[in-house]
């Protein structure tokens, strides 16, 4: 009995796809977003313990991190993968301008510059991202846009 296994990409392969949704995300384009999701893809999103599940939804969210930070970008200072998985480290920076969904509430736009750090787990299934848990400083964030006492 033969049984087909969903192929795993090598190791370059998952830290270039998961690159580019950091790319993707800096340049607002959405449709690349898409493309690097699995179709019951699932985000963690573990500084706001929000749970995301479906292309579409994560891409709202995303979209919602735009809103709020339009400058917003990251820009990855480390990555590796092994077995099904991509890890980078990325230091997210903005511009508050807009306003900011939290599970509390709507946070209005402060006109302050952010730059917080955070880690991006990528599981994969086949070459597309089946599960992303995405750790950042949430308190880092509030703090500097004026949310949270320093």
């Amino acid at each position: 009995m033969t049984t087909l296994l969903t192929e795993v990409p090598t190791s370059d392969k998952m830290v270039k796809i998961a690159r580019e949704q950091v790319d993707a995300f800096n340049t607002g384009d959405w449709e690349r977003v898409r493309a690097g999701l699995a179709s019951d893809s699932r985000l963690d999103e573990l500084g706001t313990e929000r749970k995301i599940e479906g292309p579409e939804k994560i891409v709202e969210v995303f979209k919602g991190w735009k809103q709020a930070f339009p400058d917003a970008a990251g820009t990855v200072t480390s990555a590796f993968a092994s077995g099904d998985t991509a890890a980078l480290e990325v230091t997210w920076k903005g511009t508050h301008t807009g306003p900011l969904m939290m599970a509390e509430g709507t946070i209005p736009a402060s006109g302050k510059h952010q730059e917080t750090p955070a880690a991006i787990f990528f599981t994969f299934e086949g070459d597309k991202i089946k599960e992303s848990r995405h750790y950042f400083d949430s308190l880092t964030l509030l703090k500097q846009i004026g949310a949270q006492p320093k």
